[in-house]
């Protein structure tokens, strides 16, 4: 993929089995949320497919397409709620673009929502009043509410206190395990990555440069992996002695 004369990346070739946990890692700019939006096909790459369940999704019409990007739900790195309107009115907003259901059914849904990510006596609250780690958690809710087969996260813990960053990491791990959802995160958080993670990719020098385990990830003796591993561990370090 490129961006007029800028190579993002060229020769990633990833395949991420149904169920697993994928943590894709790697430098700022190294093209890990271009390489999401390319998994929804929200991007088109230069060259190569993108394949869900064998099916290409740059075959499919508009219909097609717009059926297959129900299947994904999304958290974003700045959670992109809508600060105008309530925490409820928020997480009902795929409802009422997405379905036919009607009020009742649109209340059990977001509802049912809100418990799963422990924030259903918050409903009626706007989002603006809510703290960094609700937000994300607003967000997470109306990413399952539609009840998707599968979950991606931008950054989850980004900007996140080391408390509610393991929070959030644990909410990602239960929703993995009891929706039985195949879950893609890009990060560049290790610590996270140690605690959700089934199997890693590393972004590196424009190419998909290592993948894996998580075991594998911590018995590879691949230098640029072990190095920015090394890196991001430094970083969390000297963050959390900051706070």
């Amino acid at each position: 993929k490129s961006f007029g004369s800028s190579l993002v990346w060229k020769g990633v070739d990833l395949t991420i089995p149904t169920g697993d946990t994928m943590a894709i890692i790697g430098r700022s700019g190294s093209g890990k949320s271009v390489l999401l939006k390319h998994i929804n096909a929200l991007l088109r790459p230069d060259e190569g497919d993108v394949l869900i369940d064998g099916r290409n999704v740059f075959d499919l019409d508009y219909v097609g397409l717009r059926k297959i990007r129900q299947q994904f739900g999304i958290l974003f790195q700045g959670a992109a709620l809508f600060d105008s309107i309530s925490t409820f009115e928020n997480v009902a907003f795929p409802l009422r673009y997405f379905t036919d259901l009607n009020e009742e059914e649109i209340r059990a849904s977001v509802l049912e929502a809100l418990q799963m990510v422990k924030l259903d006596n918050v409903s009626e609250k706007s989002t603006a009043e809510l703290s960094g780690g609700m937000r994300k958690r607003v967000g997470l809710a109306r990413a399952v509410v539609l009840k998707p087969q599968y979950l991606m996260y931008d950054e989850p813990t980004s900007g996140l206190d080391p408390q509610t960053s393991d929070e959030i990491n644990d909410l990602i791990s239960h929703l993995a395990d009891t929706l039985h959802i195949t879950t893609i995160v890009v990060t560049h958080d290790m610590h996270s990555v140690l605690r959700i993670a089934d199997r890693v990719a590393f972004l590196h020098e424009r190419r998909l440069h290592w993948k894996g385990t998580l075991e594998e990830m911590k018995e590879s003796p691949d230098q640029a992996l072990q190095s920015f591993i090394r890196a991001s561990e430094y970083q969390i370090k000297s963050e959390r002695s900051a706070l």
